[in-house]
């Protein structure tokens, strides 16, 4: 299998499995180093957000990826397979350019998959693993959600995880003015959160994270009271809202953190976030009592919201991705035949140096040049007719001679 995808997602499985194959940024390019020389591929690109975790393959065997993936995570091959799904070579390209173009998100037309990607494959560039297939695969993957994005309206109205969180939000809460905020992260979600929850403007935010001078910065441009995470258990309680989005590998705030802080909250209500896989808030604090906390998961309603409004504009991006796919399938079958011409050609080349140094031997010991002309011609017009005319005198059937007359135009009558 020349092209292959191995993945899972929203769709195929829920958050208790995506946030155990989860790869984090700053992992990616020693994974990919790791993986190309486990397994025998020879390119290899991954793309892991919170919603997906996905192998993107040149050469070599979905099996073999799986069993990978699983051992890399610590699972057995069996558990995971029931989550994964694995594609062909076109359907592999018409899933990267439905992803790059936000119509295989959980939102909707959402644009900040198409960053992710493009982090993807500058991973992948670093670790030497983006070769000739894999590289154009994303090129025109990016090309074809520009093309998506500037002729149709599949990113109107779209209802962004932040704006969800918000939403819940209001239903918790009769109004946020008189709420105050934290943000546990300082990254790109973070930032968007703290956009829309500021514009509720809320009674006071605050950011913490792990690098200081980082959610320094974002304090600075809401006017709000930056803080380290190690210092979340001193402070923690005066907050009613938390949305968190982190990349640690393990939860941040556990349920017996949460029980000494809803005891000092006097048991007024909280409302969290974990916008983060893996998670950043243990499971175990939905299922107490003061205590309202959503994943990504839980938000799934809501950001589908204005869907049906845009089918229309998934029709024409479907339609667009769907010629994009049957050009893209078109180069990677032409490159397939590029091995085979060459052949050819080096075969033809073998044939007319051998007859081409004949003849100079001919020239050189005096042989009349026009006879040495006319056996070169003979020489290459024999040797270059030998395997056709080879072919045709063993071959029985039509088939043969169909094909002989369509690469030499010939029209029998």
């Amino acid at each position: 299998m020349q092209l292959f995808t191995l993945g899972l997602n929203h769709d195929s499985a829920p958050i208790a499995i995506r946030e155990r194959v989860a790869f984090a940024a700053e992992q990616l390019q020693s994974v990919l180093t790791e993986f190309k020389r486990a397994r025998p591929v020879s390119e290899a690109a991954i793309l892991s957000t919170c919603n997906r975790t996905e192998l993107y393959c040149a050469a070599g065997e979905p099996r073999e990826a799986l069993e990978w993936l699983a051992g890399h995570h610590h699972l057995s091959s069996q558990e995971l397979k029931g989550h994964t799904y694995t594609l062909d070579a076109s359907q592999s390209v018409r899933h990267a350019f439905r992803v790059a173009s936000g119509l295989d998100s959980m939102v909707l037309g959402e644009p900040q998959i198409l960053g992710q990607m493009k982090d993807a494959v500058r991973s992948a560039e670093a670790a030497g693993t983006l070769g000739t297939t894999l590289n154009r695969l994303f090129q025109r993957s990016f090309a074809v959600a520009k093309e998506v994005r500037t002729n149709t309206a599949i990113g109107a109205n779209v209802v962004s995880m932040a704006a969800a969180s918000v939403k819940l939000a209001l239903r918790i809460f009769p109004g946020l003015t008189d709420q105050k905020l934290l943000f546990i992260g300082a990254g790109e979600m973070v930032e968007l959160c703290a956009t829309h929850f500021a514009a509720q403007h809320p009674r006071s935010m605050a950011f913490a994270n792990r690098t200081l001078e980082r959610a320094e910065h974002l304090a600075q441009r809401f006017g709000a009271r930056a803080m380290e995470l190690r210092d979340l258990p001193d402070f923690l309680h005066e907050y009613d809202i938390v949305v968190s989005c982190t990349a640690s590998s393990l939860p941040i705030l556990g349920k017996g953190t949460m029980e000494r802080v809803v005891r000092a909250r006097r048991h007024r209500p909280m409302f969290m976030v974990d916008l983060a896989v893996p998670r950043d808030i243990e499971p175990e604090v939905a299922e107490m009592d003061d205590i309202f906390l959503y994943t990504v998961d839980d938000l799934a309603e809501l950001v589908r919201e204005g869907v049906d409004a845009r089918q229309s504009a998934v029709a024409q991006a479907e339609a667009i991705i769907e010629t994009q796919v049957g050009s893209f399938m078109h180069w990677m079958r032409a490159r397939e035949n590029v091995p085979l011409i060459r052949a050819l050609r080096d075969s033809a080349e073998d044939a007319r140096r051998g007859e081409l140094e004949r003849a100079l031997k001919q020239l050189a010991r005096g042989d009349d040049p026009a006879v040495v002309l006319e056996a070169l011609s003979h020489g290459l017009t024999g040797k270059l007719m030998h395997a056709p005319t080879q072919a045709l005198n063993q071959d029985e059937d039509d088939a043969m001679k169909a094909v002989v007359a369509r690469l030499y135009h010939l029209h029998r009558k």
